[in-house]
């Protein structure tokens, strides 16, 4: 099972559990949580092969391949195992896929869905450098790739602790997880063109930065025709990593929304 962690508020507090993106671990929640853990119970998941969750290497006869699905079905474990019956959920980045994926395999135990620095479509700049990472994922030591793309994604002066937290996290991977996680990556064009097309009918909160270059101009286009299904806060001066760059602003959002009938 996934290493997780909980913060109980009450047994009739509601559960928001945290998703981080590829490369992160749960430790990038960490100015999220004293505001959180005042109103709600708390939990925190760590991905196959980040953080404290060990390599999967004794579950590829039940996950022969990688896939955003097999890995939201284990956070759905987590949820079982903990007897969590619905949560809200916040990711970041491609967490907010593993999100996406429990929404559409597991409705009833989704309540509210935060979609932070959202990735909804690649870019042309993101295909290339995904196709460019494919080329060398085997030559190249996966650190200087990660540092590569943290540094396009994020690449302003004021980004700098979103890159260093992401890099400092990604070197606890092995180089092979590191491989997996980005042919999953590599692949992702055909499940994205599905979300587009089909908005989860949850509630839905996308909170981007205004320089996450990237990611910010799909997620206006798709808010823009969900006809009210899906709301959008764009955070001035911030990157990707809305939760570590914009803390104060960020949890203000999300509890707003959480807060709200």
């Amino acid at each position: 099972m996934l290493h997780y962690k909980t913060f109980r508020h009450s047994e009739q507090s509601p559960w928001v559990t945290f998703i981080h993106g590829a490369g992160g671990s749960s430790s990038i929640w960490f100015k999220q949580i004293r505001d959180f853990k005042g109103g709600y119970n708390i939990l925190l998941v760590d991905l196959r092969g980040h953080g404290n969750s060990k390599s999967h290497e004794q579950k590829k006869n039940f996950f022969p391949t990688y896939t955003f699905h097999s890995i939201s079905e284990e956070v759905v474990e987590v949820l079982d195992h903990l007897k969590i019956a619905q949560s809200h959920f916040v990711g970041i980045s491609l967490g907010t896929i593993i999100i996406r994926e429990i929404a559409e395999n597991h409705p009833d135990r989704v309540g509210k869905m935060i979609m932070g620095g959202a990735i909804v479509k690649l870019n042309t700049r993101g295909q290339f450098l995904i196709k460019l990472g494919v080329i060398f994922k085997s030559v190249v030591p996966y650190i200087l790739l990660y540092k590569l793309f943290a540094w396009i994604i994020l690449p302003k002066k004021k980004h700098k602790e979103s890159r260093s937290l992401f890099v400092r996290e990604a070197r606890k991977l092995y180089q092979k997880e590191f491989i997996r996680w980005f042919k999953l990556a590599a692949e992702i064009n055909p499940l994205l063109r599905a979300h587009r097309e089909y908005l989860s009918p949850h509630d839905t909160l996308f909170i981007m930065g205004d320089e996450d270059h990237m990611f910010l101009p799909s997620i206006k286009k798709l808010v823009g025709l969900s006809n009210g299904q899906a709301h959008l806060q764009i955070i001035p001066q911030c990157g990707h990593v809305v939760n570590v760059e914009r803390p104060v602003a960020f949890n203000h959002q999300v509890l707003q929304f959480l807060g709200k009938a």
